[in-house]
């Protein structure tokens, strides 16, 4: 059904009989990925590189494109976290580097006896070149209210990392303890995502998702999972200590997981300079809001739809899952919450020259694109405004009907409208391979 082919090259095998949960084979998975224009702008041009192979093993991967066109890559890869005071994923993670545009990478160590830095939360480079790298996980803190983290930082492009330094969260509200995470395992942290921005007087914003007083709605799908809100965070020391701004969105009846995966964007030019975006995953459809009060409010959360791509179009894809079941035996037709599509883990990126471009990832549908991922619809995705993010006019479907996590990260490099585009084929345990793949991104606009 897939217009896209995939083949998949062994690189290393397991001398045991079955795949195990946290060290299936090591596959790379040689890609043939063709970009599909499913709408078009007469207005934008978007030119593709060949696709790179970033790291083999890689799912989920986060993204840093310095200013001397240096570019760091972080994915997690099939192998247990080293045991440490700081909280980690369950999975290792491999941070590489390139400094010729992708087409090498050299691994970035990891420090003696410790996990390093999870760049999930975002890393930036600030206007002076110090390069911020914010941990995802922040903890409880000494009182209520408070949090803290791990920051690391760069001097020299990435070529060393000093820390970890202690960050601290004023965080008023906030439940450490209100949820499990999505495998359902004990949980005891909120997480910090994807973009931090540094206003022109230096200020810093990031968000962070999490539980707050009164945050209890279960998540359908995993029952010890509560939904989640989004705040905006502040911090006017370079990362240091961050205060709680506000909240951008929280509703119980939204999704299947309230607000989370949030990324921000800032409007550069013309008539909203200054006004702040926020795209969110809901578990379903994506979620956005902007606020022009520099986050102290912000509007209502409204849906945000790309070309055709509606997630609640079940009878695109209804044939193709009749007769599939859930991890419970359940039939995954006809059930709301296993039938839909999700739009997950969406980043977001202001060009300097004011265009907007957005990736993000389209699940068809949610869990059962993983056993069955062939729907042409299933995939990764790329989208361009030229009008500051009103409406996004030309929309890319960058792989079609093959497996992956969908998650997606892109980031503007030192040559104005360049970027660098990473995403994942393979999933976690399918033993049919995994890696992170990126491609060089040009987009040309003409009013």
């Amino acid at each position: 059904m897939a217009s896209l082919a995939v083949s998949f090259l062994a690189l290393a095998a397991v001398s045991h009989g079955a795949i195990d949960e946290y060290n299936p084979p090591v596959l790379a998975v040689r890609a043939h990925n063709h970009p599909k224009v499913i709408l078009a702008d007469p207005r934008v041009q978007v030119d593709f590189g060949p696709e790179q192979l970033v790291i083999t093993g890689g799912l989920q991967p986060s993204l840093l494109y310095t200013k001397t066109g240096t570019i760091v890559c972080q994915s997690q890869v099939p192998e247990h976290s080293l045991p440490a005071a700081w909280k980690a994923s369950h999975w290792a993670m491999r941070t590489v580097v390139s400094r010729d545009g992708g087409r090498d990478w050299t691994v970035f160590p990891l420090p003696p006896r410790g996990n390093g830095v999870n760049i999930e939360a975002g890393a930036i480079q600030l206007h002076n070149g110090t390069i911020l790298a914010l941990d995802t996980y922040v903890t409880a803190g000494p009182r209520p209210g408070t949090g803290v983290g791990q920051l690391y930082t760069s001097q020299d492009d990435w070529r060393s990392l000093q820390g970890p330094f202690l960050m601290t969260f004023s965080l008023p509200g906030i439940n450490f303890l209100g949820s499990s995470d999505d495998g359902g395992r004990h949980d005891e942290s909120a997480r910090l995502h994807r973009r931090v921005l540094e206003l022109p007087d230096g200020t810093l914003l990031t968000t962070l998702y999490g539980h707050f007083a009164g945050d209890t709605t279960p998540a359908p799908y995993m029952p010890t999972m509560r939904k989640c809100r989004v705040v905006l965070l502040r911090s006017a020391d370079r990362g240091r200590h961050w205060d709680l701004v506000g909240t951008v969105a929280a509703d119980g009846k939204i999704g299947t997981e309230g607000f989370d995966e949030p990324v921000l964007g800032r409007i550069s030019r013309g008539l909203h300079t200054g006004r702040i975006i926020c795209q969110m995953r809901t578990g379903q459809e994506m979620r956005e809001a902007f606020s022009d009060t520099l986050g102290h409010t912000w509007s209502a959360p409204y849906v945000r739809q790309f070309a055709d791509r509606d997630v609640y179009q079940t009878e695109r894809w209804t044939e193709m899952f009749r007769g599939v079941k859930d991890k419970k035996g359940n039939p995954v037709v006809g059930n709301p919450i296993e039938m839909v599509g999700a739009i997950v883990d969406p980043d977001l990126v202001v060009l300097r020259s004011g265009v907007m471009v957005a990736s993000f990832g389209l699940r068809i549908p949610p869990r059962a694109c993983w056993p069955r991922a062939g729907h042409p619809l299933n995939g990764s995705y790329l989208a361009v405004s030229v009008d500051n993010g009103a409406t996004w006019s030309h929309v890319i479907q960058m792989t079609s009907g093959v497996l992956t996590t969908h998650y997606t990260a892109i980031e503007e490099g030192p040559v104005a409208n360049h970027l660098y585009l990473v995403y994942d084929l393979g999933d976690w345990r399918s033993g049919q391979g995994r890696c992170t793949y990126g491609r060089t991104v040009a987009v040309k606009t003409t009013e």
